[in-house]
């Protein structure tokens, strides 16, 4: 009875079910290659190369998807200025590292301070091309204010997430890494299950009518289980002489990536409904936008950044 009834309810969405299907597919490609990315960056070295380009790509798509969002009203963004000041950031952040601005913990922040000087440098940069660019009143200043929003959102956040790889240490820098995606993924899946079983009481009705109370305890719950997983054992992967960080401050870690992945998901919703767009351009079947597929990461990626700095995570060092 329950298989004719399965078979009744695809039957009757068979776009649900190919969706379904090609995610499961498209996943099971890019869950491995991802994963041997990184692996083959770790062995590579300390420079991290693999991860620049990764971070180079992620950052152009994200770019794309963001000027497609935004070109609305008077906005008026252009893919190719906000690509580069992205990728100007996040060249940065290698070019410090090279530098030699290659410390641990607070001193990893001297690495940041080329990026930010970037960053005023665009800001300078932006305005003059607008003022180059002027014919008429109307459009500069919301055209100027959505490039900052789109290297902000993409550029600026991709940076952060990405000196993860070296805040606790060179040797523990997938570690970290994977704690930020973990935590955030398996806080999305929990939210995901916990709403739709259970989830009735609305969160943000108006901003994502799909999210409710029930499913952000989801994700809390989804998102501590994947910390005290991931920092507690999967820190056996990278060196069997480490220590786990205490359980107590793996949960706080967990809790507040859960937070700041959901709070994340809805800005990118705000930045969807105020455009009057549903998703991101589709990247991938069954999939939307990778800014859909990110938004979560990159949003979390500075509090984390943070949290392994403030927190008695790093035990090894």
């Amino acid at each position: 009875m329950r298989l004719a009834n399965a078979a009744l309810v695809g039957s009757r969405h068979p776009s649900r079910t190919i969706m379904l299907g090609s995610r499961l597919l498209v996943s099971t490609i890019l869950i491995p290659a991802f994963v041997g990315l990184c692996t083959l960056d770790h062995r590579m070295g300390d420079d991290a190369w693999i991860l620049l380009a990764l971070c180079v790509g992620l950052a152009v798509r994200c770019c794309y998807e963001m000027c497609d969002l935004m070109r609305v009203r008077n906005l008026a963004p252009e893919w190719w200025v906000t690509s580069v000041c992205s990728i100007s950031l996040i060249a940065c952040l290698w070019w410090g590292r090279a530098s030699g601005q290659n410390g641990t913990g607070c001193e990893s922040l001297l690495t940041l301070s080329k990026p930010m000087f970037a960053f005023g440098m665009i800001v300078l940069g932006l305005f003059t091309y607008e003022a180059f660019k002027f014919r008429e009143p109307g459009r500069s200043l919301e055209t100027m204010g959505a490039h900052l929003l789109i290297v902000v959102y993409v550029g600026l956040l991709l940076t952060f997430t990405a000196q993860l790889r070296w805040v606790a240490g060179t040797q523990a820098g997938y570690f970290t890494l994977a704690s930020l995606v973990i935590c955030v993924k398996l806080g999305d899946v929990g939210a995901y299950t916990f709403g739709r079983l259970w989830g009735k009481k609305k969160m943000a009705p108006i901003l994502s009518p799909g999210k409710t109370w029930m499913g952000a305890i989801g994700g809390i719950c989804g998102s501590m289980l994947g910390a005290a997983l991931w920092l507690q054992f999967g820190i056996r992967l990278f060196s069997s002489e480490w220590t786990p960080p205490p359980i107590q401050w793996t949960l706080c870690y967990g809790l507040i990536l859960a937070v700041a992945g959901m709070v994340g998901d809805l800005c990118e919703s705000l930045i969807k409904r105020d455009t009057g767009q549903k998703d991101a351009a589709k990247l991938m079947p069954g999939f939307g936008g990778l800014l859909d597929l990110l938004d979560s990461i990159i949003f979390a990626g500075p509090i984390a950044y943070l949290l392994w700095m403030i927190l008695p995570l790093t035990t090894w060092l």
